[in-house]
């Protein structure tokens, strides 16, 4: 009797195996949570179970031997109180319906909704873990509290001690099967650890081949990242909008697409108002009729909806939990990349605004005086005034036109010579300047050198008394090339210095200031200030793999 009780368990066992190979109903066990509709599901297929386990049981004496409480308890401890109390309720008076008046009706009806009871209790209460030892203690002690009702209610007594002799040892040893199948359900539910490993290992893969792209963000950036997405996760279509427009589309309907234009999609128009995922597993009403998958999930910055990720497919039900776990990791990821590009872009608009602002401030003392130079050496050298001209000229077009974000190293000694040029008119052999500069490529953001030869000039060799030297050196150290500017003037404050790299220089050295913030931001490190006996040098290293 044992042996043909194991016989129709292990028909149940492996008729739950073949239907955890279903991938629809795979992907039910693997959620962690279920809709009432899957939970409607899930009931009727254990009830199915266990009115089976009734069906197919062994008549002994009156009663039956079966497999109810297995699968009324199995349900229970997999699926929650509501599967296994329905499910218990629903054998139990099923049972007790078809054998009224029996001697183990009563007791079989009583313990099945006592089944469900403790299986609930066990799924709500137990560790995940240990549930399969928990589910077979239950089952026996279910089993147990059978034999003894039936022992209390049968007339005659005998007769129940007859039943409960020949039915009390299969009945509760079967009850091992119930860890079976719970252990077997668990396993099944073990692959989405895996699963979501793999889905991770996917969007982050994603991410990694994106990334170059998120840099820049244009139209011809968003198209490559879309085909990306669209071969990784082998989908027939993908999207990417912002709020009021498609930004770009690539995939099957394609053709249809007008980048830039307004979204006509009433579902993306909902789930941008909504904040919520929108998932269509059988379109019909698709505007493209080929597609029947859709997917549009929100991308947020900082909590706002800032657009959508749309992923298309022309196949119905294409779209299964764990792509819509990763497309969501994905589209997290996406909204960071395009929140921390957005950031760059403001920040390189600043630097930009920061280096307009720099080139326009040409100082009027610095304009003024030299414009009195230019006009007393008119009277006394024409052609050297001319050259003033040309050189000041040159000065002032550099400030308000050069807008290239790295400049060659000749164009920006040019700058310096122009500037240099200016003031030995005005001061002649009170200014000596000397350039050191190795034959080398170099190129470096405009307005780095010309601050600092300036600063040198005016804070250092003019507020002595006598001549003074500017050296400007740019030398090859090996790893990296050394731009350096340095002058035998007063010497530079060692206040000056504390507050520079604490940023709270004075108005009057807002020059040096934002050339150290520049080369702070552009190299990793900012400017180096030694003071020297006599004056100052000011320089800053440029690795050759930057630059």
């Amino acid at each position: 009797m044992l042996i043909q009780l194991i016989e129709r368990a292990a028909l149940l066992l492996i008729t739950l195996f073949f239907m955890t190979r279903v991938p629809r109903f795979k992907e039910i066990l693997q959620r962690d949570r279920h809709s009432p509709t899957e939970l409607s599901i899930i009931t009727v297929i254990f009830c199915l179970f266990a009115l089976f386990g009734t069906y197919s049981g062994i008549e002994v004496e009156g009663s039956i031997v079966n497999i109810r409480t297995i699968a009324i308890t199995a349900g229970g401890i997999l699926f929650g109180p509501w599967v296994g109390i329905i499910t218990g309720i629903v054998s139990g008076v099923h049972r007790y319906l078809i054998d009224i008046g029996g001697v183990t009706s009563i007791p079989c009806l009583i313990t099945s909704i006592l089944a469900g009871v403790v299986s609930g209790y066990i799924y709500l209460y137990m560790k995940k873990a240990r549930r399969w030892i928990y589910g077979i203690a239950a089952g026996m002690f279910c089993e147990i509290l059978t034999m003894i009702l039936i022992l209390i209610m049968a007339e005659p007594y005998e007769l129940g001690v007859d039943i409960v002799s020949k039915i009390a040892f299969p009945m509760i040893l079967g009850q091992g099967s119930i860890g079976l199948i719970v252990l077997m359900i668990a396993s099944v539910e073990g692959e989405k650890e895996r699963i979501a490993a793999q889905q991770s290992q996917l969007a982050l893969n994603i991410a990694n081949k994106t990334l170059p792209y998120f840099r820049s963000i244009n139209m011809e950036s968003l198209h490559t990242i879309c085909t990306i997405i669209k071969k990784d996760i082998k989908a027939d279509a993908v999207a990417i909008t912002d709020t009021k427009d498609v930004l770009s589309y690539v995939g099957y309907g394609e053709e249809k697409y007008q980048i830039g234009k307004e979204i006509i999609s009433d579902l993306t128009k909902e789930t941008i108002r909504s904040g919520k995922i929108t998932i269509r597993n059988n379109i019909a009403d698709h505007h493209t009729p080929q597609i029947h998958c859709l997917l549009i999930i929100p991308l947020e910055e900082r909590g706002i909806i800032t657009g959508t990720l749309k992923i298309y497919y022309r196949k119905a039900y294409t779209i299964t939990y764990t792509l819509q776990t990763m497309a969501i990791g994905l589209a997290q990821i996406i909204s960071t990349l395009m929140e921390v590009s957005r950031v760059e872009q403001i920040k390189e608009e600043a630097n930009k605004a920061e280096l307009r602002a720099l080139q326009t401030k040409i100082n009027p003392h610095f304009l003024f005086n030299a414009l009195n130079a230019i006009a007393s050496t008119t009277r006394r050298d024409p052609d050297k005034a001319r050259e003033l001209i040309i050189s000041l000229s040159g000065y002032m077009r550099y400030n308000l036109e050069v807008d290239e974000e790295l400049i060659d190293i000749g164009t920006a000694l040019q700058q310096v010579e122009n500037y240099i040029k200016i003031e030995k008119a005005r001061f002649g052999e009170r200014l000596q300047v000397e350039y050191d500069v190795d034959d080398i490529h170099l190129k470096l953001p405009s307005l780095l050198i010309q601050p600092l030869v300036e600063n040198a000039v005016i804070h250092g060799i003019l507020k002595r008394k006598g001549p003074g030297k500017v050296t400007i050196s740019i030398k090859d150290t090996g790893r990296k090339i050394r731009v350096s500017v340095r002058d035998t003037g007063v010497g530079i404050g060692q206040d000056v210095i504390d507050h520079l790299y604490q940023g709270t220089v004075s108005s009057k050295q807002i020059g040096l200031s934002n050339v150290h913030q520049r080369v702070k931001l552009i190299y990793g490190t900012g400017l180096v200030i030694q003071r020297l006996e006599p004056g100052t040098e000011v320089y800053f290293d440029i690795t050759k793999e930057i630059s």
